[in-house]
């Protein structure tokens, strides 16, 4: 029997193959040749959305630093973020930036580069992010430990904002959804139009997610250099 979370369960079968997960690449699928291949008002408009982000992200990269990172893996990054929140905004497809496994796949690996070329690289570099310029000497050792847990959480804070964005608005829809049938026409036309919002708002929330994450790694990425 289905419930309020059923939306978010994976286990749909084929061949004892877990076919929900393919929706986190399928949309490469749908993006036309075209596109890529040939100008046009859309292939414009990823292309100044592109650049908008690569000189965003290039800045942060290149602070303190004479040598200017490159930032097309963040980019990227956004990218498939932003294609995965999208598609689960549509009927019957299965929304992969909700869970954790996916999330915390893409934010755990990251981190731990960071981590290890930062210790290995950078490592004077590193401790002197452990205490800020300008603490007191006697606050010193709890500005180590508070430090420590903050670079700690890092992976866990990046996969739980989105995870959580998510499930909370496909929630919402949900249960707006789900009243409808026992509701009279006026409210049933107040429920449309309440969802039409909601999802205008959901579509922003996508849209600003796979912002944040990105933006988050590079700062986190930049850390270290």
């Amino acid at each position: 029997m289905s419930n309020l979370f059923s939306i978010f369960d994976p286990t749909t079968e084929i061949n004892s193959l877990p076919m929900n997960w393919t929706s986190t690449m399928v949309g490469l699928l749908l993006i036309p040749t075209s596109i890529w291949l040939t100008p046009s008002r859309n292939s414009m408009a990823l292309n100044l959305l592109m650049n908008k982000l690569h000189a965003e992200m290039k800045t942060i990269l290149s602070k303190g630093d004479q040598n200017k990172g490159n930032s097309f893996i963040f980019t990227s990054l956004f990218l498939m973020i932003l294609m995965n929140n999208f598609l689960g905004l549509f009927p019957y497809i299965f929304t992969s930036t909700s869970h954790l496994t996916l999330t915390l796949t893409l934010a755990l690996p990251l981190w731990m580069t960071f981590m290890l070329f930062g210790w290995i690289k950078n490592t004077n570099h590193m401790f002197e992010h452990l205490v800020p310029q300008g603490t007191p000497t006697m606050l010193m050792p709890f500005m180590v430990i508070i430090e420590t847990i903050s670079n700690l959480i890092r992976p866990g804070t990046l996969a739980v904002r989105l995870t959580a964005n998510m499930i909370a608005g496909h929630l919402l829809l949900t249960l707006l959804g789900n009243n409808g049938p026992t509701m009279s026409h006026t409210l049933l036309t107040v429920l449309i139009t309440a969802q039409i919002l909601l999802l205008i708002l959901e579509s922003a929330v996508a849209i600003i997610q796979s912002y944040v994450f990105a933006i988050l790694s590079t700062l986190y990425s930049s850390e270290v250099n």
